[in-house]
């Protein structure tokens, strides 16, 4: 089995490129070498520099790969559909650039959904008209991604995005070729949604390209579910808690894995706030150290 363990800059709280809690990129990149990691994410492009010489050169100086980079966009929403395709095309340009393979989409967070998170049951569904809108705009950028850049493209699932939770999934796995468009699969988010990640590893390990690390706190799950609390609320209360600390199975992550012959990366990330008293390369280390305990 070859499977990399890389890591991503979320897990030192950045979310989106120009806040200004975040820590400096050159940071993030020697944190992330110290830690034990060979490759990291690109982060919310313009997190890091565009210019491929810049990059290339920091890269270099702490031995990392870059990995892949997200597209964590409002593809729910029509009205941000130029922003989405901002955001694609220049990460696409710039995984190119440093010879990254995985293009990770992500559903960002709808005012809509975000008191459900992790409750299936009652979140809103879209009908069959924006239903498809929605899929063909994940599809088309799946589509550029794939196509038009070479790149392997995955669909990633998130809390209180319009992709979340695992019929919606399925649904959209069903409906898009697997061509254009694999799984990037995070145990984590899969947890707090409600449903198994092991299962769902076990039906669809085959389309499975990617893997996102985290790791999820029952009770804070539990108290953040009862109280429809918001995704970075909960994030700030802990809910993603160190590698092996929480429920998600990962001795068996690792024999799927194993069992499905899987080489590539697997990226860690503990999505953390960054105003509050936490260590990132702390729990880098201590995830990283728990990852080799379990055989990876």
């Amino acid at each position: 089995m070859t499977i990399r363990i890389g890591n991503a800059p979320c897990s030192w709280g950045v979310e989106f490129a120009n806040d200004p809690r975040n820590p400096p990129w050159r940071q993030v990149l020697k944190d992330c070498a110290d830690a034990g990691y060979k490759g990291i994410e690109l982060g919310p492009v313009g997190y890091m520099p565009e210019d491929p010489l810049v990059l290339a050169e920091a890269l270099a100086e702490h031995d990392l790969t870059l990995i892949g980079g997200v597209v964590f966009r409002a593809f729910h929403d029509p009205d941000q559909w130029d922003d989405v395709l901002d955001g694609a095309v220049r990460t696409c340009k710039a995984l190119v650039a440093h010879g990254a393979q995985h293009l990770v989409l992500i559903d960002s967070i709808s005012p809509r959904r975000a008191p459900t998170a992790g409750r299936a049951e009652a979140a809103e569904q879209m009908g069959p008209e924006e239903w498809a809108a929605f899929r063909d705009r994940i599809a088309q950028v799946a589509k550029i991604g794939a196509q038009d850049y070479g790149l392997t493209v995955g669909i990633h699932a998130h809390a209180a995005g319009f992709m979340d939770f695992e019929p919606e999934l399925e649904r959209l796995l069903d409906e898009v070729p697997e061509e254009i468009l694999k799984i990037c699969f995070d145990t984590g988010h899969h947890s707090y949604a409600g449903f198994d990640p092991v299962a769902f590893m076990k039906r669809h390990v085959d389309r499975i390209s990617y893997m996102h690390f985290k790791d999820i706190d029952p009770k804070v799950k539990a108290d953040v579910i009862a109280k429809g609390t918001g995704f970075y609320e909960a994030c700030g209360q802990g809910i993603f808690c160190n590698l092996g600390q929480g429920d998600v199975d990962f001795p068996q992550v690792r024999q799927i894995l194993l069992d499905a012959g899987f080489e590539g990366w697997c990226t860690v990330e503990q999505d953390c706030d960054p105003t509050l008293d936490v260590s990132p390369i702390r729990d880098a280390r201590a995830n990283r150290e728990y990852l080799e305990s379990i055989g990876f």
